[in-house]
């Protein structure tokens, strides 16, 4: 049994991704089967992922599913007709079948609504969910899941706990970073408002940077200013020059930010985090409120101003927070999503 593959169906393999199925392919052999579609992930997709993929349309995943001897199909839930297809082919082939869980709500948009009803069916059917973090396990446990295991979001530490190559200036202004898309829920527009209600730059000189939004997004306020997509060791790079992370997502009816591994890259380089209780990370029990980093009330600029207030005037504790979390990132891992995924497949074999 253990020398038949893992398939794992998936729009696509994101850069932050790939070391994670490495390390699940070290313990077991593993297939991917990827359908395109849009790419929500600021770091784009692999090139290469190091383990077999299988490119196909998303009408045809259930060929892959069929013509296989799959150990176990496991599904995400992104796609429009993959999850329900995929879920239906394994059902037929007699596999187990494992649901791959990023939702810790349920949107209110008409697709959804529409679909509802059936992606609750195969919650309960599963034989095993595969869950982002507690937060989306708790969710799938209330739709009447049964062997739920968390395989916990994580980044690639070769590439995000490397020394800082130079020693930041002391004269650098404090910094507050954004890393993201400007997309409905990210909540940069919140930010923006947070940003000219807190007057850290006309008080001490402080600087906002946005990664990901085009230069015309900052609107001119004084002391911001967005810069577009940077590859990761630039992002890296402004992580190190800066003294705060800001996530501010909020709800949409159509979206609530499933992780943020953003989050995860900068606790490895010791930056706290002011995130939103929209943020996956946040739910899930990476960002803690006054632990390791700080957590506001999505949609309210005000909360994030006093947020951000707080930790401009006493670097310090932001530090603390910082330091913190650099300590706390360590338990979420490649090996420990890779733990987590292969539990997930034992329990449905086990069903």
């Amino acid at each position: 049994m253990g020398t038949r593959p893992i398939l794992i169906v998936t729009p696509r393999i994101p850069a932050e991704r790939v070391g994670a199925l490495q390390a699940l392919a070290e313990r077991a052999p593993v297939e991917v089967a990827t359908f395109g579609g849009r790419d929500h992930h600021f770091a784009g997709a692999a090139p290469d992922a190091g383990v077999p993929e299988h490119r196909v349309p998303e009408h045809r995943i259930a060929r892959v599913v069929r013509r296989g001897d799959w150990r176990a199909v496991v599904v995400g839930t992104a796609g429009r007709i993959a999850l329900p297809t995929a879920w239906r082919a394994t059902r037929r082939a007699r596999r187990p079948f494992v649901l791959w869980s990023a939702l810790w709500h349920e949107p209110g948009t008409p697709a959804f609504l529409l679909a509802r009803p059936l992606l609750r069916r195969i919650v309960r059917d599963a034989d095993a969910v595969a869950a982002y973090g507690s937060h989306v396990a708790a969710h799938v446990s209330g739709l009447g899941a049964r062997r739920v295991l968390v395989a916990p979001q994580a980044v690639d530490p070769a590439t995000w706990v490397v020394p800082a190559p130079a020693p930041r200036p002391a004269d650098d202004p404090f910094r507050v970073l954004y890393v993201g898309r400007d997309a409905p829920g990210k909540g940069v527009e919140s930010l923006l408002v947070a940003w000219r209600q807190a007057k850290l730059h006309e008080a001490i000189g402080a600087e906002l940077v946005l990664l990901g939004p085009q230069p015309a997004a900052d609107a001119g306020l004084p002391g911001a200013r967005a810069l577009g997509s940077v590859p990761p060791d630039e992002v890296r790079g402004w992580l190190d020059r800066s003294d705060v992370l800001c996530v501010p997502s909020e709800r949409t009816p159509g979206f609530v930010e499933p992780w943020g591994l953003v989050c995860n890259e900068a606790m490895h380089r010791g930056v706290p985090v002011l995130a939103t209780d929209a943020v996956g990370a946040a739910a899930g029990g990476l960002v803690r409120d006054g632990r390791n980093g700080r957590i506001v009330p999505a949609g309210q600029p005000i909360e994030l101003a006093r947020a951000l207030t707080a930790l401009a005037v006493d670097p310090p504790a932001a530090r603390a927070l910082g330091e913190a979390g650099r300590r706390d990132v360590g338990a979420f891992s490649f090996a420990a999503w890779a733990s987590g995924m292969l539990a997930a497949v034992e329990a449905a074999e086990a069903r």
